[in-house]
């Protein structure tokens, strides 16, 4: 069974910045993967997909160009780039994979990694 694992999460001040990597143990069959976060209580949000297929990305309004979704393929790894991070960005972040649709909608996905903690403090 595929398996995801994220790394790359931690602790920065705020402005800093982090890069997410998720790496998928096998074959994804379905060509669309993406980044999700979420805050203890809250839902969970979608922040970033990519669509192997013909490469198209999608990002969350909040994210407003400040991160940057991006694989590299030899290395099945998913990666997110993520700058000029703020407090309100502090979450646990998952990749997920498998989804019935390629979007930002968590109930699409079927598979998904355990998370990486992420925090910007001020």
């Amino acid at each position: 069974q595929v398996q995801l694992v994220e790394s790359g999460g931690g602790s920065v001040q705020a402005g800093g910045s982090l890069r997410l990597s998720c790496v998928a143990s096998g074959r994804i069959h379905n060509s669309c993967m993406c980044w999700f976060r979420q805050i203890p209580g809250k839902e969970r949000e979608g922040v970033a997909s990519l669509d192997y297929g013909d490469g198209r990305t999608t990002y969350a309004e909040f994210v407003e160009g400040r991160f940057t979704i991006s694989r590299d393929r030899a290395k099945n790894t998913l990666y997110l780039q993520m700058n000029t991070l703020r407090p309100e960005d502090s979450a646990m972040y998952y990749c997920a994979a498998d989804p019935r649709m390629c979007n930002l909608d968590p109930r699409e996905y079927n598979l998904w990694g355990q998370g990486t903690q992420v925090t910007a403090s001020s």
